[in-house]
């Protein structure tokens, strides 16, 4: 949405970014009531961060399978919150946005198997090690029971991204990055349309085909290049 993220309030005249607080109340006396102070920008994120440690708390007490419900919900309320225009500044696709949107579709298969197998189960864990500071398994770890999961986590970040994408090139075009973002939502379609049932590359080739798209679009025009070569990869 486009705001005036610029605040001044009208009880005590302190002035505050909204952009920077996610906040419309005053931060110095409480007050709902302020006024924009800039021209209205698009705006999208929030400052809100993944903290997943009292989810590791919780392994050495709990069943697997409600460290993975736990797990699902934390990552939930974060990629809700989270967005990619700040400011009216198109932000990376970053590692951790997408390790929690993989935490959550592992977790919820977690969830459902009656019988985790042991390559899934280290697999979770490993996840959930490192997902809040964007660590994850490389994509040729990913056990065949997850397969599935691990790509359509890989769509809904994508998707989730492209959103912004579009939303930038609203207020700044460029027929390149439009014509890249097409070619992204027709692969993401496609994965999606399969149930997520593909090679586990694949998805990957899309998340760093759309990540490349972000750089693009941040201005390193290499990126554009790259980011047609991921897309080829899958078109090939």
């Amino acid at each position: 949405m486009k705001i005036r993220g610029e605040r001044e309030c009208r009880s005590c005249g302190t002035e505050w970014s909204y952009y920077e607080t996610g906040a419309i109340t005053c931060p110095e006396c409480g007050s709902v009531q302020s006024v924009g102070l800039d021209e209205r920008t698009e705006h999208t994120d929030a400052p809100v961060s993944l903290d997943l440690t009292s989810v590791r708390n919780r392994v050495d007490e709990d069943t697997i399978e409600d460290v993975a419900a736990a797990a699902t919900e934390r990552c939930r309320e974060y990629t809700r919150k989270r967005g990619f225009i700040d400011g009216g500044s198109l932000r990376p696709l970053d590692d951790t946005y997408v390790a929690a949107a993989e935490l959550r579709h592992v977790a919820k298969a977690i969830e459902r198997e009656m019988r985790p197998g042991d390559a899934a189960k280290a697999y979770f864990f490993e996840l959930l090690a490192g997902a809040d500071t964007g660590d994850r398994p490389a994509v040729e770890a990913v056990p065949e029971t997850l397969q599935q999961p691990y790509a359509l986590a890989i769509t809904a970040a994508v998707d989730a991204y492209q959103r912004d994408v579009r939303r930038y090139l609203d207020d700044n075009p460029e027929p390149e990055a439009r014509t890249l973002s097409g070619r992204i939502r027709d692969h993401r379609k496609r994965i999606e349309a399969l149930d997520g049932d593909v090679d586990p590359a694949d998805a990957h080739r899309l998340r760093r085909a759309a990540g490349d798209l972000g750089t693009f679009l941040n201005g390193e025009e290499s990126a554009a290049i790259t980011a047609d070569n991921w897309l080829s990869g899958l078109e090939g």
